[in-house]
């Protein structure tokens, strides 16, 4: 198994390599400091998961697909103005991170329902691990690209209840094509 860091990433299948924790941006458009784009109760789109009382949506900014056609483009792109080095979204380290887990838990959250934060996952397990051991006991959702190395993948072993997983691209002309 392939040591899963920051440092030289092989998070997702490009494996661009990147130092993104000596702040290099990988293909995914980030480097290794966690970004969000918004912390709110989310409703309707997933209603089985965010019932009545809304899914606790983190959205995570970068993103190595790159799709034509996503929804979320200006925060998955990771950088909106390369000249400029604009970066988007809010800045957390891990306890920030896990703290808005309790934040969304005591604006009646049902869950917490991580989307798209693959380039994050080493991170993400820290928060998590850090949030249980702090008595935090609602469902996690990994609501992902379903873009990321196998190994990667098993980081979030024991800490993922629902997996939400894209399949958007199981014919291999269409994902050349998009």
């Amino acid at each position: 198994m392939k040591n899963i860091t920051y440092n030289n990433c092989n998070l997702c299948p490009r494996n661009c390599n990147k130092n993104r924790k000596a702040g290099n941006i990988g293909i995914c458009g980030v480097d290794s400091e966690i970004r969000i784009a918004r912390a709110a109760l989310h409703m309707w789109e997933e209603p089985c998961i965010s019932g009545t009382r809304g899914s606790g949506a983190i959205f995570f900014v970068g993103c190595p697909l790159h799709c034509v056609y996503c929804q979320n483009r200006e925060i998955s792109k990771g950088i909106l103005d390369k000249d400029a080095n604009v970066k988007v979204g809010i800045r957390m380290d891990t306890h920030e991170l896990a703290d808005t887990f309790l934040r969304l838990a005591d604006e009646g959250a049902a869950n917490i329902n991580l989307v798209t934060a693959d380039q994050y996952i080493p991170s993400v397990c820290e928060a998590i691990d850090y949030a249980r051991a702090n008595g935090f006991r609602l469902p996690f959702i990994y609501n992902t690209s379903s873009f990321v190395s196998l190994e990667a993948l098993r980081m979030l072993d024991g800490r993922i209840d629902v997996y939400l997983p894209d399949l958007k691209y199981l014919d291999s002309e269409v994902a050349s094509r998009y």
